[in-house]
């Protein structure tokens, strides 16, 4: 039988009681949205885009989304801090169309990146994570170099795991270990010019979601047009999304390209 949005509605309305929480569905939006009653922060969930999914998946997505919006919940009403988690400190790669400041006007901690992308920072809470803001650096006197410092150093200490895929004389290198940072991976600059000191052609690198870096090897023409319909594969296929648009690596910089099919690619300058 096919889901519907008032049928969701229902089974999210069970999923969720909680006598601390409240939960309200706007049929006019059709989004339902559960919050704490003593701050009034929450999770809408937009219904049409659940829906979708059951009906291609079953019962597993609606397990998946009360796990995540649980946490997320849980994470809200914690009072999180940054002295003794320093360990715990990363830097996430988000698009430049992603908010900067919090759902409640905080300002996030971010620093520029390429034309395409931006670097956040986090601390790993585990299943999840939460997003740094001012407030939060305020209260314990941290600046932001010192957030960008220790996220740099604890990246760099992650694994670079790779898969190799060599496709029409080209070489594609997958980094995917699914801990929520392999497209900051990106900034890991030692990684990318040991790749580059090994690349035989143009080395271009693309970040389409959240939990892959591609590195790619691209030594003829038809590399351009594999990396971007790669790249816009897993662009639309990721579940935090970032950019379609995949970057030359050279002298130490990333600079966006658009690919045109059969041409060498055009600087997005």
């Amino acid at each position: 039988m096919q889901m519907t949005s008032l049928k969701l509605k229902k089974i999210l309305d069970e999923r969720f009681q909680n006598p601390d929480w409240y939960t309200m569905y706007n049929r006019d939006k059709d989004n339902f949205r559960i919050e704490w009653r003593s701050s009034k922060q929450g999770i809408t969930i937009t219904l049409p885009n659940v829906v979708a999914k059951y009906n291609q998946k079953g019962e597993a997505v609606i397990d998946e989304l009360e796990e995540h919006v649980k946490e997320a919940l849980r994470i809200m009403n914690e009072d999180q801090q940054l002295e003794g988690m320093e360990k715990q400190i990363f830097p996430v790669i988000r698009s430049t169309s992603f908010p900067t400041k919090t759902n409640a006007n905080n300002q996030l901690i971010y620093k520029e990146h390429t034309a395409e992308t931006r670097i956040f920072y986090a601390i790993d809470l585990g299943k999840s994570y939460r997003l740094i803001d001012q407030p939060l650096i305020e209260k314990e006197g941290w600046s932001e170099t010192r957030i960008d410092e220790i996220a740099s150093f604890n990246l760099r200490s992650l694994p670079v795991d790779y898969k190799h895929d060599r496709v029409a004389d080209n070489d594609f290198y997958f980094l995917a270990s699914q801990d929520g940072y392999d497209a900051s991976r990106i900034l890991n600059e030692a990684f990318l010019e040991e790749m580059k000191a090994n690349s035989k052609g143009e080395m271009a690198v693309a970040v389409p979601h959240q939990d892959v870096l591609i590195v790619a090897d691209v030594q003829n023409k038809t590399g351009y047009d594999i990396l971007a319909q790669m790249t816009m594969k897993f662009f639309a296929e990721g579940r935090i999304p970032i950019t379609s648009l995949p970057m030359i690596y050279e002298e130490k910089q990333l600079e966006p390209i658009f690919i045109l099919a059969k041409n060498r690619p055009e600087t997005d300058n």
